[in-house]
């Protein structure tokens, strides 16, 4: 009976992300808010609330996680983050520094601690890679001059993940200076280690795992990010940097043939780690932290595009392509998700999770419309603050004629 009931709700779970996959598409809207609102909906206090099939949800919201940062991995060969940390590090110190600290002062005037600090200060600092490619593809802007600027600012909020994660998983577990101080080493030693031998043996390593078949190739990458990422959880750094260091490390024919596998894969429990994330949000505590989510948008927000017509001017880019590059970056989503999740699963602050629900909502439902609408906006705002040039009439041709005449005579 248990197990009939667990495939009832899985079954029903996995049908309303499908449809609810297909109406997002139809509307061109990312479905990560949908797929939120339907873990809202499935969880404690909400319409449908599940049992059996929770434990089972988790773990593939783990797996989901570990994917995530795989596929992102395999977008980006090592080569192409080193010459972004050599070329793009000021973009990427400005976007840390006007994006990560309101969501730390945010934290610490609620009073919630240093450590929630650290973890908000991620969830508004990271921008959503998937949303903000999508968006330029609909938008048909992959072509421009400033999106190589705005993938920049997203490679580098990516590379810092790799640091990032295991400090946080450091403080979240409650270990000393110490302690902390070494699963940092560990994670910079092993990012170090990988970066090296990507650029190195890149070449080596992709023909160890390749394979013309394309289920020995899956079941390869697959089996090895999984092991790779439960060996970097049991060294305290995290699943997520293991996975995103075994991308790295696959280039080439390699990465393409294992992103179009896993693809379908991602996408499945990407969407069932959110549904996951919902459940563990109860919707009753959201409406006392509506005001601060909005404020903290609002701000942030306006930090993103900031950062964006920054970077795209410093790379020489025109005004108009400036405010494109600066509302492009707004959404947030699937990385401000996982790092809040952490955090909710420790179980620091009971509405921290609430928050960072309401906060992703809000700006991913934003995201795209900054990304169409702020250029013209922008545009027609400081046209209309600007002052029409005054114009002086030059003289008339017949009385220059006239006055020459009677000079000569």
């Amino acid at each position: 009976m248990h197990s009939a009931v667990f495939l009832i709700e899985f079954g029903a779970i996995i049908l309303a992300l499908g449809l609810l996959g297909r109406l997002a598409g139809r509307l061109s809207f990312s479905p990560i808010p949908l797929y939120l609102l339907a873990g809202l909906a499935f969880g404690e206090g909400g319409l449908l609330p599940l049992g059996a099939s929770e434990e089972f949800v988790e773990i593939g919201s783990e797996i989901g996680v570990i994917l995530l940062l795989l596929m992102l991995g395999l977008e980006y060969t090592a080569s192409d983050l080193v010459n972004n940390l050599k070329t793009q590090y000021p973009a990427g110190l400005v976007d840390m520094t006007f994006n990560a600290l309101p969501g730390a002062a945010a934290a610490l005037l609620m009073g919630w601690g240093p450590v929630a600090a650290v973890v908000l200060a991620g969830v508004t600092w990271i921008s959503s890679s998937g949303v903000i490619a999508k968006v330029l593809g609909d938008l048909g802007r992959l072509g421009n001059r400033e999106t190589p600027v705005i993938l920049s600012i997203l490679v580098l909020e990516d590379l810092a993940m790799a640091v990032y994660l295991p400090i946080i998983t450091a403080l979240l577990a409650g270990v000393g200076w110490a302690a902390g101080g070494v699963t940092l080493a560990i994670a910079l030693g092993a990012a170090g280690v990988v970066l090296f031998c990507a650029v190195r043996f890149g070449r080596q390593i992709s023909r160890f795992v390749s394979s013309d078949d394309p289920e020995k190739l899956l079941l390869v990458v697959l089996g090895l990010t999984i092991l790779v990422a439960g060996l970097a959880q049991q060294l305290q750094v995290s699943a997520a940097v293991g996975a995103f260091l075994v991308g790295i490390a696959l280039s080439g024919e390699v990465a393409e043939g294992a992103h179009q596998l896993l693809l379908p894969l991602r996408d499945l429990f990407a969407a069932v780690f959110f549904v996951f994330f919902g459940l563990h949000t109860d919707p009753a505590s959201i409406p006392p932290v509506l005001l601060p989510a909005l404020l903290l948008a609002v701000v942030t927000a306006c930090t993103k595009i900031f950062t964006g017509y920054w970077a795209a001017r410093r790379a020489g880019i025109s005004v108009k392509g400036r405010w494109r590059a600066g509302g492009a970056l707004v959404a947030r989503g699937e990385f401000s998700i996982v790092i809040a999740g952490l955090a909710v699963t420790s179980g620091i602050e009971p509405r921290l999770g609430p928050l960072a629900t309401a906060y992703v909502l809000i700006l991913v439902i934003v995201g795209p419309l900054t990304a169409r609408y702020t250029q013209p906006i922008a545009q027609r705002f400081f046209r209309a603050r600007t002052p029409e040039p005054v114009t002086v009439p030059a003289p008339r041709a017949a009385e220059e004629t006239t006055q020459v005449d009677e000079q000569i005579r």
